[in-house]
């Protein structure tokens, strides 16, 4: 997904750590996807202004696809940044894509979706309203007429 015609205001720094890389020295696939969840979660506790609560969890990722452009060295010093795109009644679409911060290069990108869920039940359940309101303001998002 090309993500340089978007702003984002969400940024992560992560630390590479040596069992991230595989054994021709790269960070694993796998373990960006495990930077892509630590962007996402830090964006929710911002957005929510609160520790997320793992019994509290009201949304699931159902949907994620990466395109990876680039390798990332033990060395290199990344961010993941993230942004929503749309909210809609009960789905979030998000990008995110992991930077390295000296280059400035994209390293990978990433879209997700995630639902409203509600564990009790085990169905999808609508995005709270709140939810909507603090992702609004924090992306400048228009309100629609």
């Amino acid at each position: 997904m090309e993500t340089s015609n978007y702003v984002f205001k969400h940024r992560y720094p992560v630390q590479v750590r040596m069992t991230d890389l595989d054994p021709v020295g790269h960070v694993n696939n796998g373990v960006q996807l495990s930077y892509y969840d630590m962007g996402r979660l830090n964006y929710l506790e911002i957005i929510q202004q609160k520790k997320i609560v793992w019994e509290d969890i009201d949304m699931v990722v159902v949907h994620i696809s990466c395109d990876f452009m680039n390798s990332i060295y033990f060395h290199d010093n990344i961010f993941v940044e993230t942004k929503v795109l749309e909210i809609g009644n009960k789905s979030v679409k998000m990008i995110q894509r992991i930077v390295n911060s000296e280059t400035n290069e994209i390293k990978s990108s990433c879209y997700s979706v995630m639902a409203g869920y509600d564990k009790m039940n085990n169905c999808s359940k609508p995005i709270p309203e709140l939810f909507k309101q603090s992702v609004s303001l924090f992306e400048n998002f228009e309100k629609k007429n």
